[in-house]
């Protein structure tokens, strides 16, 4: 049984449900979860495929489907004829069916998105700053979720599943590097953010890691789907990244798996993020008098010139270096470049980190894929939009959104059931 899905001779048979207990509702609500995750997955299915990889009788699958379908959460398609039998009709998610917001607080930025039920953003709203304050961070997401909320319909509002939130641990730290005030680090630290958003939202906050809640997205929602192990690095004011081994973000004992940021490169003495951190592209702008702020917010990187090359030219040195210790750690398949820049600079990029890694000393190791990731620089805001929906929807919620204390990783595997291989 592919799907690990529950049947019996009335297609619920009694198993633990996902909040612990025991009971028919309990079988039935997995079994919706994992439907719809398979759905999810593979873009549309006939209920003869959903019984074949779940295992669920057809008579099952059929009360499920009617269910979900009364539900608002599926869209039958046209039906494909030409094969023996009754035509088949695919299943798919329907876009109107749940929808959730998603907000990236960043050092230099911060991003605000409406996204569906099939995690197509509606709409979206930036503001960059200087540096963050906890009064501008409510004021953003107070303004912006009305402002978001304001282009549904009641019906649509009513769909509405929770705010997602993605957000560095530790904000206070590397204040010296972004050069804002010491007081605006110390009103950080004891500053609650979930509980401060929670505040302002009448819908459930789900709370992660913003370079996770990236890593997520391009795991999800990414064209590197066939990819069942990847190191990945997402590169913003401060670059992080994380691990997907067997199609599941891998978070550690502690969520902090995937800390790149700290791998050291160069001599040794140097850390990743301070190489390969965009905040270091940006220290240059400043000194040779240009505005940093075209970082955060244009698209054209094309007048940057020398700083741009010289930062990418090191950036790709230090990432190198970087890929050949966690190929010497874990045997990945590929690994994943992303980042809050332009797709063309992303490509320059990862090509640059390409040709330098094929001159390492790779010796003993397995080889791997470098590739661009394919999200970009929402890649944070979708992954925490995408939090409610799971949360709701998906067939391991407990697994995914386990608590681990607001200083660790809460939620940070929010995306790790929808490449689940054993599905396949």
């Amino acid at each position: 049984m592919n799907g690990h899905a529950v049947d019996g001779k009335d297609g619920l048979q009694a198993v633990a449900d996902l909040g612990g207990g025991t009971n028919q509702i309990g079988g039935r609500l997995y079994n919706e979860r994992l439907i719809l995750s398979l759905i999810r997955r593979g873009g549309s299915l006939s209920k003869a495929a959903i019984a074949r990889l779940t295992g669920l009788s057809a008579q099952t699958v059929s009360v499920i489907i009617s269910g979900l379908e009364a539900d608002g959460l599926l869209l039958r398609h046209s039906p494909q004829r030409g094969r023996v039998g009754q035509p088949s009709v695919p299943l798919a998610l329907d876009p109107e069916g749940a929808f959730s917001l998603g907000m990236k607080l960043g050092r230099r930025s911060s991003d605000l998105i409406l996204m569906d039920f099939t995690g197509v953003v509606r709409a979206n709203l930036r503001e960059t700053y200087a540096y963050p304050t906890p009064e501008r961070l409510r004021a953003f997401v107070d303004r912006g979720s009305r402002i978001l909320t304001s282009r549904l319909s009641a019906t649509q509002a009513a769909r509405i599943r929770g705010l997602g939130l993605a957000a560095p641990f530790e904000l206070w730290s590397w204040q010296p590097e972004l050069g804002a005030p010491d007081p605006v680090a110390d009103a950080w630290r004891d500053f609650d953010i979930p509980a401060a958003v929670q505040d302002i939202c009448p819908w459930p906050v789900h709370y992660c890691n913003d370079a996770t809640a990236a890593c997520a997205a391009e795991l999800a929602f990414g064209r590197h789907q066939h990819v069942a192990d990847f190191l990945y690095f997402f590169v913003g004011s401060f670059l992080g990244g994380g691990i997907v081994l067997n199609g599941k973000l891998f978070q550690g004992h502690s969520g902090n798996a995937g800390a790149v940021g700290s791998l050291p490169v160069g001599d040794g003495r140097q850390r990743l993020i301070r190489t390969a951190s965009l905040y270091v592209l940006e220290r240059e702008l400043t000194e040779l008098g240009l505005d940093p702020q075209l970082l955060w917010r244009s698209d054209d990187w094309s007048g940057l010139g020398g700083p741009l090359e010289r930062w990418i030219e090191r950036s790709a040195e230090s990432l190198a270096v970087a890929c050949v210790a966690g190929l010497a750690v874990i045997d990945f398949q590929a690994v994943v470049i992303d980042g809050a820049f332009p797709e063309a600079v992303r490509d320059r990029l990862t090509d640059a980190v390409r040709e330098r890694f094929l001159r390492q000393d790779r010796q003993g190791l397995t080889e791997a894929a470098i590739i661009p990731g394919s999200i970009g620089r929402n890649a944070r805001a979708i992954g925490a939009a995408s939090l409610p929906l799971l949360a709701g929807f998906s067939r391991d919620p407990d697994v995914l959104f386990k608590e681990r204390g607001r200083t660790q990783a809460a939620g940070q595997s929010a995306m790790a059931t929808e490449l689940d291989k054993r599905t396949r």
